[in-house]
């Protein structure tokens, strides 16, 4: 099936339908306890990149891979044991001797509390030096990946955070993306912590306007198109408590006006009303199709937050590569993140029956 805001390359002449790059860390969640008190860690992996080809292999059934490095120690590879678990292909990780103390080269934590009620989530990193931060746009044969098929690409602006160099790999990987006829899509992800000590927001823009031109399939939240590419939204308060669609609409146009090469730009809604309880939807725009917006879902109650987004771009991407239209592509987006959000981890557990059945509407009632 064809979708008429976007073309992909056919599946049968591509090795992989999705190829992710980004850094995949370690988490470390301490349950309902905090960072600052804990006994014990929950671990798993997760990455703003690596989530969305995770979640398009394990919830819907796509072919995929990771594109990272990782420093050649047990923790490295207690990392490839997670993505093998998330089923995408390996073979594209760069892998760096490691020096036995982690002087020059590492692999990223991020210890991660889930919040509560009045007490919201809270992430502490730890991925200085890393492997992948080192790493150098030649370190990859870009035309070998893109020229064995592939039909989507993506990245985002926490990869391009990390280093000076990871623009210019995340630029290499989608220019060659794009000579093969790969989409590329970009989450903007904005982490004022990764861009503090190296420019700030004047710096994230820089970048990420770069970068941008690049772009097929652009994905982002309020504060990621003000923060990365400086469209303001209007109207919208400090607290993100009131999200009128009018606004975003109004900001979408802008940007498209902006960025004659993006195809599809698509934005989450999240008004948050505590840890527990968010207001959650989505809008996207194309050329083809104009705008259109996901279910809306009041006061969704949330387990855990990370990875909501990740888990709507990966169905996003897959509406776009298999379904028929924007507005399906949209609503399995929503859907996907959250039912992402009712599970720990940044990475999904739902199945693609799951994502169908709410996308259409579909309640909570028991499955026996």
């Amino acid at each position: 099936m064809s979708n008429p805001s976007i073309t992909t390359r056919p599946a049968a002449e591509c090795r992989y339908d999705a190829v992710a790059l980004g850094e995949v860390m370690l988490r470390l969640d301490p349950g309902d306890r905090r960072v600052r008190t804990t006994r014990s860690f929950d671990v798993w992996e997760g990455g703003g990149e690596y989530n969305v080809a995770r979640g398009l292999r394990r919830a819907f059934g796509l072919r995929g891979a990771i594109v990272t490095a990782l420093a050649d120690n047990e923790v490295g590879r207690l990392v490839e044991d997670f993505m093998l678990t998330g089923g995408l292909d390996t073979s594209w990780v760069q892998w760096r001797e490691f020096d036995g103390i982690g002087r020059s080269v590492r692999n990223g934590l991020n210890f991660t509390e889930r919040g509560f009620g009045v007490r919201g989530a809270v992430g502490v990193s730890d991925r200085g030096h890393t492997a992948i931060s080192q790493m150098q746009p030649e370190d990859v044969d870009w035309d070998a990946l893109f020229g064995a098929g592939v039909r989507w690409l993506h990245t985002g602006g926490i990869f391009a955070a990390l280093s000076e160099s990871a623009a210019d790999v995340a630029e290499a990987a989608m220019s060659a993306a794009r000579r093969h006829g790969t989409v590329v899509s970009y989450d903007l992800n904005y982490r004022p912590s990764l861009w503090k000590d190296i420019g700030g927001v004047d710096r994230a823009r820089e970048v990420n306007r770069r970068l941008a031109q690049h772009v097929d399939v652009m994905i982002g939240n309020e504060e990621d198109f003000t923060a990365s590419l400086g469209f303001e939204v209007e109207g919208v308060d400090e607290n993100l408590t009131d999200l009128d669609t009018g606004a975003f609409r109004a900001m979408i146009k802008t940007a498209a006006e902006a960025y004659p090469n993006f195809q599809v730009i698509a934005t989450t809604l999240r008004g948050v009303k505590s840890a527990s309880v968010n207001d959650w939807g989505a809008i996207a725009w194309s050329r083809a199709e104009g705008f259109v917006e996901a279910t809306h879902r009041s006061d969704l109650e949330i387990f855990d937050r990370v990875g909501g987004g990740d888990s709507f771009a990966s169905g996003l991407a897959y509406g776009l590569m298999e379904l028929g239209s924007l507005q399906e592509a949209v609503e399995y987006g929503a859907a996907h993140g959250a039912l992402a959000m009712t599970t720990p981890g940044d990475t999904t557990t739902a199945t693609l029956a799951e994502v169908a059945k709410l996308a259409g509407g579909g309640s909570a009632r028991v499955q026996r």
